[in-house]
């Protein structure tokens, strides 16, 4: 039909006339309510996002000289984190002569991945950057 017929059904039910495909030959167009159409898909977006997981990254930090017992803490507090589905970033932090002997501290990080390793995996493998050892890890899926 005409476009101006189709405005006068539109007007004689108190509606809009939307053009759902102005590209088309001819124009597809639809009677509705679009304030009530735009209201919808506005809550239906915001109950979206609102259902929505979003994944933190929550961080250990750890020392070289760490005892077995505190790594088993941190780690336990780790794996707590990882079940929740966030991302943890395990750092050590090297002070004075320990830049020397990185590779203590690489060990150190790989204990620690041991005692999380049912419930996370690597997603970043330990690295050496600057005075911080950096390990990234992720809950399995």
């Amino acid at each position: 039909m005409s476009s101006a017929q189709a405005n006068r059904i539109a007007d004689e039910k108190n509606l809009d006339l939307v053009k759902i495909s102005p590209t088309a030959n001819p124009p597809v167009c639809k009677i509705m309510d679009y304030g009530k159409f735009r209201f919808d898909a506005a809550k239906k977006e915001k109950d979206n996002r609102k259902n929505q997981k979003t994944s933190d990254i929550k961080e250990v930090w750890l020392s070289m000289t760490i005892d077995t017992h505190d790594l088993e803490t941190k780690a336990k507090q780790a794996a707590k984190f990882l079940k929740n589905g966030d991302k943890v970033k395990v750092s050590i932090k090297m002070r004075g002569r320990q830049q020397a002997h990185a590779s203590l501290g690489i060990e150190v990080m790989n204990d620690f991945f041991a005692l999380v390793a049912e419930v996370g995996e690597m997603s970043k493998k330990p690295l050496t950057e600057g005075r911080n050892i950096i390990m990234i890890l992720q809950s399995k899926k």
